[in-house]
């Protein structure tokens, strides 16, 4: 029989593999060259096992975190990966998700193995980074597209590092391809970076403790993390339990979109089922089925009470069927960028939806259920170069049992930050006019009939001082985020723009347009969701 693992050694372990994975977000934080990579955080690090499965990952976006096991998966398959080499991807039909995420992959070998294993990874490192401009029809690379080339730069799996030599003559088609090059090359080098500090990281732990105790412990996690996720699952009660959301609608026609699905609970583990959710888009909503597979780790993650580790082993109970062709497991040459940004959202609501049926108490009502896409670029008169600028905007936390939602949160399926107005203003050739938690609504000003009251959303008002092209890629504006338990919904989402030769006009949840200098773009992000009832 096995030894019995001893739980303070894996405990140890789980801790070294997570702070690998954090330090390198770091070093990716602190050596790239663009805002949103270096102020708003839009990147992800994790390890994996010699077979591909996730063994630790920082505490990032678990958009990205989800997701990236596919990544890995396409790179193992196109070729293998030798000592210094690394792969880049962004491809969403070969392992990516939508275009503007670049993903870096690099094996880790032991340096003193016999030639018959020399070339063998022991382990593999990944990092995601969301590039502010890959090209395509609009600046930052957001577009209103109806298929994929129109979103830029399409990577299949290359290997842009051989032998630890940079294949310049790839870079440069790469960059070629960008509207602002300076940039990605300096947040593709920061990846490559960080790409190191994890492997000599890594190494260093192997030779401390040798390489059958870090397997072994590495293993040992997935199994550990496996066995938390099915006693979880024991504890709720058996049964399907069914939930419908929907998508405003996808910029291109305004009918909306519904994602439909069936969670059916036996004990020990657990099937999901997308049947009955809308076809496929001819805008960009579309989602592949890695980023449902993200949704639907990140949800069931949330059932855990416990700090469980974050790895492949929660997935073994769980089992997911997505429909080709639908909005969840979208097929070439869809258009994908918001599918990775919006749809995620929009499927996590619909599977917390569901699991509220199961779990009352445990399940908060919906949260803003939308990333607040905003892209813009153009050409800067001061420092005569273009620019291209892509954010996300925090809204409203959904109430639950135990409180009041948060105000002004990034929630779910993403996990970034914002970029200071210092730091925007500075970088960029426009000012930040207001900037603050969203004021009351007709809806919201008067007293709640609810127990407890969603978070509320945030207003942010740019003016733009040069002529400036926007894309907006935004939901919640027709469909408000749903109440639980006899509680209210939350308020949807509104966009607006104000030109001072014009009246200020509504804006629809996804379009693009363009700004002359003194224009103003004003957000309004989606209330949370109320819980209970006080009637």
């Amino acid at each position: 029989m096995p030894k019995p693992h001893d739980p303070i050694e894996l405990e140890l372990f789980r801790h070294l593999f997570t702070s690998l994975t954090e330090e390198m977000g770091i070093v990716l934080r602190k050596t790239s060259f663009s805002a949103n990579i270096k102020e708003r955080r839009d990147y992800s690090c994790a390890l994996y096992d010699a077979s591909g499965d996730t063994i630790a990952m920082g505490d990032h976006m678990p958009v990205h975190l989800g997701a990236m096991p596919a990544s890995l998966a396409a790179a193992r398959a196109a070729f293998p990966i030798e000592p210094g080499d690394v792969v880049l991807l962004n491809d969403p039909f070969q392992g990516g998700t939508h275009l503007p995420d670049i993903t870096a992959v690099s094996g880790v070998f032991l340096p003193r193995e016999g030639k018959a294993r020399a070339h063998r990874p022991r382990f593999f490192l990944a990092n995601r980074a969301h590039h502010a401009d890959v090209g395509g029809m609009s600046p930052g690379s957001m577009p209103m597209a109806r298929e994929i080339y129109q979103e830029g730069i399409r990577i299949p799996p290359v290997k842009i590092i051989r032998r630890g030599t940079l294949d310049r003559e790839l870079l440069n088609l790469i960059l070629a391809n960008v509207r602002t090059p300076v940039e990605r090359e300096g947040d593709l080098l920061a990846q490559f970076m960080s790409l190191e500090r994890g492997a000599a990281r890594l190494l260093e732990a192997v030779e401390r403790y040798g390489i059958a105790t870090v397997e072994r412990n590495a293993r040992a996690l997935l199994d550990y993390s496996e066995r938390m996720m099915r006693h979880a699952l024991s504890e709720l009660p058996r049964g399907s339990f069914s939930f419908e959301d929907m998508l405003d609608g996808d910029g291109i026609g305004d009918a909306p979109l519904p994602i439909r699905v069936r969670i059916t609970l036996d004990g020990r583990s657990a099937q999901v089922d997308f049947t009955g959710t809308a076809p496929q888009s001819p805008g960009s909503v579309n989602a592949n089925l890695p980023i449902t597979q993200a949704a639907t780790m990140y949800v069931f993650r949330c059932l855990l009470t416990e700090d469980v580790p974050f790895t492949a082993g929660l997935m073994r109970a769980i089992s997911i069927h997505a429909p080709a062709g639908t909005l969840v497991n979208a097929l070439a040459p869809a258009a994908m960028a918001a599918g990775n940004v919006e749809t995620s959202q929009r499927i996590t609501d619909t599977l917390l939806g569901a699991l509220a049926q199961a779990a009352p108490q445990r399940i908060p009502a919906a949260s803003c259920g939308t990333m607040n896409n905003v892209t813009f670029g153009g050409y800067d008169p001061v420092r005569h170069r273009p620019f291209a600028y892509y954010e996300t905007i925090a809204g409203g936390m959904g109430a639950h049992a135990n409180g009041n939602g948060l105000d002004a949160t990034h929630t779910h399926m993403t996990n970034s930050w914002n970029t200071p107005v210092e730091a925007f203003e500075h970088l960029y050739p426009m000012r930040i006019r207001a900037y603050r938690v969203r004021p009351a609504t007709p809806s919201t000003s008067e007293p709640s009939a609810s127990y407890h009251t969603g978070g509320r959303g945030i207003e942010k008002q740019f003016e733009f001082l040069t002529p400036t092209s926007i894309t907006l890629l935004t939901d919640r504006r027709t469909h408000s985020p749903y109440g639980l338990q006899g509680g209210a919904p939350g308020a949807p989402g509104r966009n607006w723009i104000r030109s001072p030769r014009a009246p200020r006009r509504t804006l629809p949840a996804k379009c693009r347009l363009d700004a002359a200098a003194g224009d103003t773009l004003i957000i309004e992000t989606p209330h949370g969701g109320d819980f209970g009832s006080l009637s």
